[in-house]
């Protein structure tokens, strides 16, 4: 079964930052700079975990994954983009 999360990150160095950029871009939607609505399984959520441990440094960089509330709705504010191009979104 899938679960909606946000994965949220701060990293301090360019290089890891751009290593988690590519990685998270393979596993859900690009809200803005670095914020990432995943829908995931358990083992894909657990995979994504220990695939992040890897490529940041716990002493520097601030990951968080935040569970989402299912059937919730989406309020966007401002000016960014709803969804990227290219991007279909299908809400039950």
């Amino acid at each position: 079964m899938r679960a909606a999360y946000l994965v949220c990150y701060d990293i301090a160095d360019p290089r890891r930052l751009n290593r988690v950029l590519r990685l998270m871009k393979g596993k859900g939607l690009h809200l803005q700079y670095s914020i990432f609505h995943c829908s995931l399984t358990w083992p894909q959520l657990m995979q994504l975990k220990e695939e992040l441990k890897d490529l940041i440094e716990e002493q520097e960089d601030d990951v968080r994954i935040y569970p989402l509330p299912s059937g919730g709705k989406i309020i966007a504010l401002g000016c960014g983009d709803r969804v990227p191009e290219g991007v279909e979104i299908f809400i039950q």
